[in-house]
């Protein structure tokens, strides 16, 4: 049935249709600057959403073109990561819509709803439902709950979403939609957003206010500091004799690198980045000491052990991060947390400044006007830094043959331009990325390791182009992730995204591989190799599996390369090309980036027949005493900053 006005205030539509209507009347405002809030809908249709979310789709498509554009998916999971990865370079002022049917379809979803909300990256997610009436259970794809009449696949949702809601009635959705917008666009709260969509409902026609179709702007804050909890921050800066910054993913969705720079060059305190914060500085700024924790540099590590003040910036504080708390080695450490949402900013026990990291740097530079950590400080963080970025120039250049994936990530990055982006998310690469990538940019490094979720490098370089496209995106994937998820290299075709994908294949999962050695199971399960008729195990020849070629199956321009000087080339004629290209490489996985010098809190088995295992446990028994509750300082430092009235 066509929709119709009815005149008056009223105007009727099915539920899909009033849904596709609203949500492309919705904007977002900062800083004065007003732009549409979602960019468009991926989707996958069944029979959930077809006749309801899709058929409204269509209809916009033709009568409307551009109000909410569909993009076709080919995995459903894969399409989340794609808007997780568009709201990220859009610094959470854009989001994506994803719809599916009920079902596998919808189930599909909730791993890039995880990763959505752990990453407080927004999406909204649509996934068709149950028969809200109930008229002939159980239906095709139904879970029958024998404790619970109202429950359907979909409620597994509700611990990976911020938002969660069920849409039974028509007269439900727009309040629905009003809160489902106040959570997409609050930077403390934002995540992934669900509403299930039971398929007869979606098909059901209504009598909607027209008001709930009218432009809507939603504007987005930047929280002041408040001024107590101000001075309290600038009095343990104050203090401090050994003070470092730590710059997580607040302070580029905040867009405060500026804010950053300029604090941190009056107060004269070195920068340490979380993966979500690499970038906040380039890599050759004075003061960048690069990543810090279990993946980091060893200048930002050392400089983390003697610190006695850590300002925290935008950052969770992750396992990572800290190196599973035995990173921070100073007995009277004490922490002050800028973070826009209150839970963090408490974390370690520390001076909480909960606001836009913008708006706490400008305040924290005022309340410091005339006080700097003294030359030689500054100084001892310059050399550490060029130290180290003495050791990236020789993880670049070791001349392997197979190359080691560290001569791999110096060629791509010397082949990227300042603005260009690398994309990554799992298995070995992102740790080394964070240590040895020279970023130069805010936006150019893209590596999703809150989640750090297998088949999300394709998928994010997806969103990651859609929401550039100016810049050129580096995926950088390695054969497992390639294996779980490349399905979206289609839709980079069909759309004509440029992307260059960098295929790196070592015959297993590199990550996991290294990690088994640490934790004495060495290399079990991480080799892909034929089952050995002799032995029993899967350590007979390697697999004959050509990535190269399913790449080419699927439509894209294929290059090889064996060697650093071939990659070189491969990645200058894959500039030059009008569509995706992968550039297949083979390396030596058995060659280890340049050691971060800090742990990571992977429990060992404590009882063991192994050797291996049994030294593992022992190293684990000598490393564990380091961890720290953090709770409070020992006793306030005595600070020896200095003041220009001094």
């Amino acid at each position: 049935m066509r929709s119709a006005l009815t005149g008056g205030s009223r105007v009727r539509y099915t539920v899909g249709q009033a849904a596709v209507r609203f949500l492309a009347a919705q904007r977002s405002e900062r800083d004065g600057a007003e732009r549409p809030f979602f960019a468009g809908c991926f989707g996958i249709f069944g029979h959930g959403n077809l006749a309801g979310i899709g058929q409204a789709l269509l209809e916009a498509e033709l009568r409307q073109p551009g109000a909410l554009r569909y993009y076709q998916a080919r995995n459903e999971q894969a399409m989340v990561h794609a808007a997780v990865a568009y709201a990220r370079m859009r610094n959470r002022l854009a989001a994506w819509v994803c719809t599916s049917s009920i079902g596998p379809g919808a189930t599909n979803m909730v791993t890039g709803a995880a990763l959505a909300t752990i990453n407080r990256l927004p999406v909204l997610l649509l996934p068709g439902d149950v028969f809200a009436t109930r008229v002939a259970p159980p239906v095709l794809q139904e879970l029958e709950h024998p404790g619970a009449g109202d429950v359907s696949v979909n409620d597994t949702f509700r611990p990976v979403s911020r938002y969660f809601d069920r849409i039974w009635r028509p007269e439900q959705l727009p309040a629905a939609f009003l809160t489902a917008m106040s959570v997409l666009t609050d930077p403390a709260n934002t995540g992934a957003v669900t509403l299930a969509l039971p398929q007869d409902v979606q098909a059901e026609a209504y009598d909607w206010p027209r008001e709930l179709f009218a432009e809507r702007v939603w504007h987005v804050p930047r929280p002041v500091p408040e001024p107590a909890a101000l001075a309290r921050a600038a009095g343990v800066i104050r203090s401090a004799a050994r003070p470092l910054i730590v710059a997580g993913g607040g302070v580029i969705y905040a867009e405060a690198t500026a804010a950053l720079r300029a604090f941190a060059e009056a107060a004269g305190i070195p920068v340490s980045e979380t993966q979500a914060g690499k970038g906040a500085l380039p890599f050759d700024h004075p003061l960048a000491l690069g990543a810090i924790g279990s993946t980091g540099t060893a200048a930002a590590n050392q400089m983390a052990r003697q610190a006695d003040v850590v300002i925290g910036i935008g950052t969770r504080y992750s396992d990572f991060t800290t190196a599973s708390r035995t990173l921070f080695g100073c007995p009277q450490v004490r922490f002050v947390n800028i973070n826009v949402a209150a839970a963090d900013a408490v974390k370690l026990a520390g001076t909480a400044l909960v606001a836009d990291a913008r708006e706490a740097l400008r305040g924290l530079a005022g309340a410091l006007a005339g006080w700097s950590t003294p030359p030689a400080y500054r100084g001892e963080a310059r050399r550490l830094a060029a130290a180290w970025d003495e050791v990236v120039s020789r993880a670049y250049a070791l001349g392997r043959q197979p190359p080691a994936q560290s001569e791999v990530l110096g060629a791509v990055n010397e082949a990227a331009g300042p603005a260009d982006v690398v994309v990554c998310a799992a298995g070995s690469m992102p740790g080394d990325l964070h240590k040895l990538w020279r970023t130069r940019d805010p936006k150019g490094y893209h590596v999703e390791y809150g989640y750090s979720c297998m088949g999300y490098e394709i998928a994010g370089g997806l969103g990651a182009k859609l929401a550039e496209p100016g810049r050129e995106v580096f995926v950088l994937v390695g054969d497992g992730s390639y294996l779980m998820m490349a399905q979206e290299l289609v839709t980079a075709v069909q759309e004509g995204v440029k992307l260059i994908v960098v295929l790196v294949q070592n015959h297993g999962f590199a990550s996991i591989g290294g990690l088994s050695e640490t934790v004495g199971v060495p290399r079990f399960g991480t080799s892909y190799r034929y089952r050995n008729p002799g032995t029993g195990r899967l350590d007979g020849d390697v697999l004959p599996v050509d990535l190269a070629a399913n790449a080419a199956s699927l439509g894209v321009r294929v290059l090889r390369a064996q060697t650093i000087a071939e990659l070189r080339a491969a990645l200058r004629q894959a500039r030059d090309e009008a569509g995706p290209v992968v550039v297949h490489i083979e390396t030596d996985p058995m060659i280890p980036a340049p050691d971060s010098e800090a742990w990571w809190d992977v429990p060992v088995a404590e009882v063991a027949e192994l050797d291996s295992t049994r030294r593992a446990r022992a190293g684990y028994e000598r490393a564990k005493p380091d961890q720290r509750p953090f709770v409070g300082p020992e006793a306030p430092p005595a600070g020896t900053g200095h003041d220009d009235g001094e």
